[in-house]
């Protein structure tokens, strides 16, 4: 019966050391990945909260505005008038979020405002496998639209005086609002209906 050198043993030991090496490497560097993935994720959701934040609080803040420009008829005076982005609330957003509010500016357009949002995440990939990974943070980008929704109002003149006693609005989500200048709804009650507030695309 044949018999194996011992020194096959001895020989076999550093592959074996260099494979087990080779498969722990490996390990961490899809931990790495998934953790840097993860983290991207969680820095996207944070700057989507934080764009929808801050364009659902611009909202709120057409108020006063859109109802001044009614008597007068001056509502896409309005309309395409710069506005000033709430950054506060994509800030509060972000910090609820484990993330830093970077970038935040608006981009006003007829009927169709936008509001976009660059977030920092806090915690960074710091993974052995990974040069220059102990201070790499994911970055992300997210913008909110702001859409009115209810264009080309019927406005009313029931004194032929010049200042408009109502306006009919006809929404593209079949709701129909009549709004009185002299006597508005609040606008809490209303906003919702005439402005829509989504996330899109870059």
């Amino acid at each position: 019966m044949r018999t194996r050198p011992r020194g096959d043993a001895g020989q076999a030991f550093p592959i074996y050391v260099v494979m087990v090496a080779g498969l722990l490497f490996l390990a961490l560097a899809f931990f790495a990945v998934g953790k840097a993935s993860a983290l991207r994720n969680g820095s996207q959701g944070a700057a989507d909260a934080a764009a929808l934040a801050a364009a659902q609080q611009a909202r709120a803040d057409f108020g006063t505005g859109f109802y001044a420009s009614l008597p007068g008829n001056m509502l896409d005076a309005f309309l395409v008038a710069p506005f000033a982005a709430p950054c506060y609330a994509a800030e509060r957003l972000a910090d609820a979020n484990d993330a830093d509010k970077k970038l935040c500016y608006p981009t006003p357009g007829y009927l169709r405002d936008r509001i976009t949002v660059e977030v920092k995440g806090r915690e960074p990939v710091d993974s052995p496998v990974l040069p220059g990974s102990r201070n790499k943070k994911a970055k992300a980008k997210a913008t909110a639209l702001i859409e009115f929704r209810c264009p080309n109002p019927k406005a009313v003149d029931f004194n032929s005086d010049g200042v408009q006693d109502l306006f009919i609005f006809t929404c593209r989500n079949g709701k129909i609002l009549e709004i009185a200048p002299g006597s508005p709804p609040p606008w809490e009650s209303v906003s919702r209906t005439l402005f829509d507030v989504r996330l899109v695309d870059q």
